[in-house]
């Protein structure tokens, strides 16, 4: 699965969210449950995937990252619910 892929990690249900892009996302969502991403994800704990969708090309992750980050909270509350309602971690089954 290493396609272009948008995603939302969390620091647990209902907490803080991170929407990040990613080339490789079992290796990104990995550094994130081991705290290896300095900065924002590692101050607050977000360590859970709770939430992504993959494209073809890095362009079109890129745009679909920058119109959820320009979202509010709810919309990005809703995204996950929608997938993801009991928000478990998606990482195992990344492999």
């Amino acid at each position: 699965m290493r396609n272009p892929a948008v995603y939302i990690v969390a620091s647990k249900r209902n907490g803080t969210l991170y929407t990040g892009v990613t080339s490789n996302l079992p290796r990104r969502a990995w550094e994130h449950r081991e705290g290896l991403v300095d900065g924002f994800t590692k101050q607050y704990g977000c360590r859970l995937l709770v939430w992504c969708e993959y494209y073809e090309t890095m362009p079109e992750a890129i745009a679909r990252e920058k119109q959820i980050k320009a979202g509010s909270r709810a919309k990005k509350l809703a995204l996950i619910e929608a997938m993801n309602p009991t928000w478990r971690d998606l990482y195992e089954e990344l492999h």
